[in-house]
């Protein structure tokens, strides 16, 4: 499938956050974008900041032949599902997993992975139902307890996820993915500078990534601190895009901010 590119403004205007968050600029980058794993981060919020992942198709058809030949086998099937995932195949991806959970029901991994497509599917409370199935109380899985919080997030219960968060971090001190997914579920709450101070612990590890940078970038806008936001987005992201993205949440917050005229009721 091919699309066009969207202008700054109009991947901040693509999509609103369902929970309204502080101003609507929690956009969709749109079809172009890969979302590899993004069922275990925040999904409520797409970050205007992001970068779009290159489109790998390469081993798509090699593992669809090898599913072919042993769709029993739970290492194919995953392998195999996220290429679908991967390429936006995401109904087949569910359906792959759905058929291997079945032939083997006791398979940890597999229900993490099937768990995680339903999330990206929309299909939350069957996610979180699957993935309580993908772990257990005295052996927790952090990475899906990342993504059980995510998904609680999504839903708007804050309070869950954030413990599912604490629970992960107790496992794995100060993993950036983690304390990324907690500022994003601060900013979804609007507890901006509780955002900012998780994200600047997530971005100072030597092991964050770019979209943890991002996050902190997006945290620092929304407070209007535009040149921090502009400075930090900038060191992944081509300068004029940054300026561009930028100048954008100036002014989606400032029509945020102009009063509305609202109608007077007769009395």
């Amino acid at each position: 499938m091919q699309c066009n590119p969207a202008t700054p403004k109009q991947r901040l205007q693509g999509s609103v956050s369902k929970l309204a968050v502080v101003v609507a600029l929690a956009a969709t980058l749109g079809a172009c974008a890969n979302k590899p794993n993004s069922s275990d981060i925040t999904g409520s919020i797409r970050n205007p900041f992001s970068t779009a992942a290159p489109n790998p198709r390469d081993d798509l058809d090699r593992l669809s032949e090898e599913y072919k030949a042993k769709p029993a086998d739970p290492q194919i099937a995953i392998s195999y599902a996220q290429a679908l995932r991967r390429t936006e195949q995401n109904a087949q991806a569910v359906a792959v997993l759905e058929q291997a959970t079945i032939k083997n029901p006791k398979h940890q991994a597999l229900a993490g992975e099937y768990g995680r497509a339903l999330a990206e599917s929309g299909r939350l409370q069957q996610a979180l139902d699957v993935l309580s199935r993908a772990h257990t109380p005295d052996q927790p899985d952090w990475r899906i307890l990342n993504a059980q919080g995510a998904i609680n997030d999504q839903l708007g219960n804050y309070k869950a996820a954030r413990r599912y968060y604490q629970t992960a971090l107790k496992i794995v001190p100060e993993e950036p993915s983690v304390l990324s997914n907690l500022g994003l579920s601060y900013i979804l709450s609007k507890e901006l500078k509780l955002a900012e101070s998780t994200l600047r612990r997530a971005s100072a590890s030597p092991r964050a990534d770019k979209r943890v940078r991002q996050n902190l970038a997006l945290s620092l806008a929304l407070q209007r601190k535009f040149d921090e936001a502009e400075k930090i987005a900038a060191g992944d992201l081509p300068p004029e895009e940054a300026n561009a993205n930028i100048a954008a949440l100036r002014d989606l917050i400032k029509q945020q901010q102009q009063p509305r005229n609202t109608p007077r009721t007769q009395s």
